[in-house]
């Protein structure tokens, strides 16, 4: 018998022949779960939710890899040396999960709903309803489930108010217009305002350029459309996983004829920033380093 047989085994003896007392139900994407009062063993199946739990203090035994980064992003690395990888977000190991014997589980399900009466039969799993520009909304929620609402709170009042003295620090900067874009393998995007980038420079204040300034996610674009990516100041990350197509991407494109006659490029104001911190990881750690990095790039006072 496999690990996840007997760990299902195991649990569904436990059900009747006695559970542990739950605390309180929770309501996520899913339905509504009993979570225990101080779960001491967590999975943690998106990026952002790894960063909602080392935020408020916990270490899961349990998370998904990092997209970026072996097998974590290099910003929290040092807080995840002894934590098992169990997968990734799309692709998630249910027999590295139940041998952790976890007590809660947190996912999402955008990436893990088909996974999710599985998961629920190895521990109470709850799960977040999307991901791109949800971080805070999901926060607040994973770090409920985890018996850390207020500090989860806490978390996230402080990054709102940094970012709101960052915003009032900015000034008539604030006018300007941002752009964003990525490079990916054989694959470039302009982003728009449902990104985790996105929301952050909304919420900081700064305006974005009139093709950019969309409620929407991104478009996969061709060279035709560089002159969409300019504006007052260029933003631009790349998603490199180790083979160079993505750095190559980047590379074709800022050298192109149509790129070095942007506006934006011609001023030295495009910049290029890290692809961990503006887009895959996130969550409230990264949103803390890219108001860093606007700090830096903008010259503006440090906020923390």
């Amino acid at each position: 018998m496999n690990i996840l047989r007997r760990t299902l085994l195991a649990f569904a003896v436990a059900a009747i022949v006695g559970s542990p007392a739950f605390a309180r139900e929770i309501t996520h994407a899913m339905g509504v779960t009993d979570v225990p009062d101080n779960p001491q063993r967590i999975v943690v199946l998106t990026n952002e939710g790894t960063e909602a739990l080392l935020a408020v203090g916990i270490t899961p035994v349990g998370a998904v890899r990092s997209w970026l980064g072996d097998p974590w992003y290099a910003h929290i690395a040092d807080d995840m040396a002894d934590v098992t990888v169990v997968g990734e977000e799309s692709a998630i190991n249910l027999e590295t999960i139940a041998a952790l014997e976890p007590d809660l589980i947190l996912g999402n399900k955008t990436r893990q709903e088909k996974s999710y009466d599985q998961l629920s039969a190895i521990a109470p799993t709850v799960m977040s309803e999307r991901l791109r520009g949800d971080w805070k909304i999901n926060m607040a929620l994973y770090t409920d489930a985890a018996g850390k609402g207020d500090e989860g709170k806490a978390a996230l009042t402080a990054f709102d108010a940094r970012a709101a003295k960052l915003g009032e620090q900015a000034g008539p900067l604030l006018e300007e217009e941002v752009s964003l874009g990525r490079f990916m393998p054989a694959l470039t995007r302009i982003y728009y305002k449902d990104t985790f980038a996105g929301l952050i420079l909304e919420q900081i204040g700064f305006h974005r350029p009139a093709v950019q300034d969309k409620p929407e996610f991104a478009d996969d674009v061709g060279k035709e459309r560089i002159p969409d990516f300019n504006g007052d100041r260029l933003f631009y990350f790349v998603y490199e996983t180790g083979d160079g197509a993505a750095e190559q991407q980047a590379s074709d494109w800022t050298s192109d004829p149509l790129w070095q006659d942007l506006p934006v490029v011609k001023a030295g104001k495009a910049y290029p920033v890290d692809d961990a911190v503006w887009n895959t990881a996130g969550g409230i750690i990264a949103a803390n380093l890219l108001l860093d990095d606007i700090e830096r790039i903008y010259e503006l006072p440090p906020t923390r």
